[in-house]
């Protein structure tokens, strides 16, 4: 399969000057965020208040800065890989598996941030800005969530430079155009039971969204306010997105639709949902010291449940990519 992914033209000696623009924005604006966790990770509290719920655990805290550094350096990996001429032989899935994780983790803060500033902007913020305060000093936020929103802004742009090139023939034409053995019944069991695993964090997501309080731990009940709902209803959002690219490209719906759109929500929607779904799972294992702050059952299976649900759609891409590759290979011989 890598090789016919592998590009029709001769790479370049280098890259064009957005290319690199691009590059330098993604590896300037990882600067801020990195110089953070490492000063954490080596005991500053720089940013942080003291009684503050992330100093109640020294090892735990340490630990999952260290892995949020790993995460963030591959921005600059990636960007490298992107731009360069060597980055055009790298296999497809192991550059396409942090790309999409990139995309997955960055997706729900690129839309959440601003929308979240708007929310305060307008008297919203309300109970969880207050207990934001005592988590993180307000700067904190705004300077690494503005990095953020420059990586993704970046990091995209340069994939999708990158992607058109090297992959572009996988997503022309329209989805009338797939052919009927592309489509087979696991692929569509894969979509059905995505959509029905999706049920219980959509509905879990979309009551706390609109304030039900039921399900949620009693730190978390408390400190509710605009910006909760905001990040719920994008779980909503992201929920939504993958489950109708994976139905649309399993069963073939939406058949004047271009390719690109069901592959798009696809991409994006498994990325979020499974990439934040895990990260919250994972971060809840070390589990604060305050028993009200500690995620309750239901909210662990709607993070399972979303990062479960992404996995299965993710696959469907995969699948589905894979399939019409294959089939250009045959074609070419």
């Amino acid at each position: 399969m890598t090789q016919s992914l592998a590009p029709a033209a001769r790479p370049t000696a280098g890259p064009g000057r957005t290319r690199r623009i691009l590059r330098a924005v993604a590896v300037v604006s990882c600067a801020p965020y990195l110089a953070l966790k490492a000063a954490w990770v080596a005991g500053s509290h720089v940013g942080i208040p003291e009684g503050s719920s992330l100093l109640d655990d020294r090892l735990t805290m340490a630990v999952i800065n260290g892995l949020s550094i790993l995460l963030d350096s591959a921005v600059i990996v990636l960007a490298l890989v992107l731009t360069r001429p060597w980055g055009l032989r790298v296999p497809a899935w192991l550059l396409a598996f942090p790309a999409w994780v990139a995309t997955g983790l960055l997706a729900p803060i690129m839309a959440g941030f601003p929308a979240q500033l708007v929310v305060r902007a307008f008297g919203g913020g309300g109970a969880s800005s207050a207990g934001r305060e005592a988590f993180l000093d307000e700067w904190v936020f705004a300077v690494v969530y503005t990095g953020f929103i420059a990586q993704g802004l970046a990091l995209g742009g340069l994939f999708v430079l990158y992607a058109r090139g090297r992959w572009g023939h996988l997503w022309r034409g329209r989805v009338w155009d797939l052919p009927v053995g592309a489509v087979g019944p696991a692929h569509r069991a894969l979509a059905v039971a995505a959509a029905v695993l999706a049920l219980l964090p959509l509905t879990l997501h979309a009551l706390w969204a609109c304030g039900v309080s039921a399900g949620l731990g009693e730190g978390r009940a408390a400190d509710r306010g605009g910006e909760f709902y905001v990040l719920e209803a994008l779980y909503v959002v992201f929920l939504l997105a993958a489950v109708a690219g994976a139905l649309l490209l399993a069963f073939r719906r939406g058949r004047a639709l271009p390719v690109s759109v069901p592959l798009s929500l696809v991409w994006v929607g498994s990325g979020a949902v499974a990439c934040w779904g895990g990260w919250l799972s994972l971060a809840s294992l070390g589990g604060p010291a305050d028993l009200a702050d500690r995620l309750t059952p239901l909210m662990n299976l709607a993070y399972a449940g979303q990062m479960l649900v992404g996995l299965l759609v993710a696959a469907i891409g995969v699948y589905h990519l894979a399939e019409r590759s294959a089939r250009t290979a045959r074609r070419a011989v």
